[in-house]
């Protein structure tokens, strides 16, 4: 299910950076596929690249931060079931 709603946002927001970037001079077809395949990252790029500079950093540190995060739990489970456990 989690990965169902993922892919819905990240349509959402490809949706958006597709519609608002025509409004502010940009590649609509850019910022969409960046938009898809990086999600919020490119969102907060975006966002700074339009002078939305405070929002947009925000939303890029989250990110990568959120990202961060999985990753580490992915290594630290990967390393549990190498390892065989914490004995």
């Amino acid at each position: 299910m989690e990965g169902f709603i993922g892919l819905v946002l990240n349509i959402i927001l490809t949706i958006y950076l597709v519609i608002d970037s025509r409004k502010h001079g940009k590649s609509p077809i850019l910022w969409g596929i960046l938009g898809f395949i990086f999600g919020l990252i490119a969102l907060g790029i975006y966002l700074i690249k339009t002078n939305r500079k405070v929002i947009g950093w925000v939303i890029t540190i989250i990110s990568i931060i959120g990202y961060l995060a999985l990753l580490l739990v992915l290594l630290l489970g990967a390393a549990l079931i190498l390892g065989g456990g914490f004995s």
